[in-house]
């Protein structure tokens, strides 16, 4: 009997070890704002080499963040559509944010200088924000790239009133029947909540640092 439980705790323990090493080599981001909460507010690097965050924004009525890099297909197929966000909903207040979490020794394609290659190459209209560190990723609960939030200018700051994919079709935009990022800004811009304020985003899963 105690050679069985003895045995039993070494494996307890082996299974305990064995957990711990996979949540240091893949963590998860913790669970991140929910709709309503307040957004957190960061500054990151801009790949012009300007420190940005959301308060860079003071006349903003509400602000587009989008994760995204530069090697996920799925980011590569919405690029066109981030740039069109922008674009259309910049002018009406609410400008659009993208934000690399992605770990560059997982993922060298996401380098701050290919972040810089890639931005030219496209000619971003907006500000491509190098998440080094995570910590930006983590406070969101971003999981995947892209990952879209859209956040309203409060009193007090910002709060998040939507949450998921930018719309239902990764990979044609002109068969796309929801657009969920333009509805919600659009609601927003009339003073009505967003209709379906969280959907799923679709997209690579967030390279997270190892160890």
């Amino acid at each position: 009997m105690t050679t069985t439980i003895g045995r039993i705790g070494i494996v307890l323990a082996l299974v305990l070890c064995a957990c711990s090493m996979m949540m240091a080599q893949n963590p998860i981001a913790p669970e991140g704002v929910k709709i309503g909460d307040n957004a957190p507010e960061f500054v990151l690097k801009n790949v012009d080499g300007a420190v940005i965050g959301p308060r860079t924004y003071s006349a903003a009525k509400g602000l587009i963040i989008v994760f995204t890099c530069n090697h996920c297909p799925y980011s590569v197929k919405y690029e066109d559509r981030i740039i069109a966000l922008q674009r259309e909903f910049a002018a009406k207040g609410f400008p659009l944010i993208a934000v690399n979490p992605n770990d560059t020794v997982v993922s060298p394609e996401d380098s701050y200088a290919k972040m810089q290659k890639r931005a030219a190459d496209k000619a971003f209209p907006f500000p491509y924000l190098f998440d080094e560190t995570q910590v930006v990723a983590q406070r969101y609960g971003a999981r995947r790239t892209p990952h879209a939030y859209v956040l309203l200018r409060t009193r007090t700051g910002w709060t998040v009133e939507y949450i998921g994919a930018i719309d239902d079709n990764a990979d044609n935009a002109a068969e796309a029947t929801q657009h969920f990022v333009a509805d919600a800004v659009n609601a927003l811009l009339k003073g009505t909540k967003p209709a379906q304020p969280m959907t799923k985003a679709i997209g690579c899963t967030i390279k997270w640092k190892k160890g």
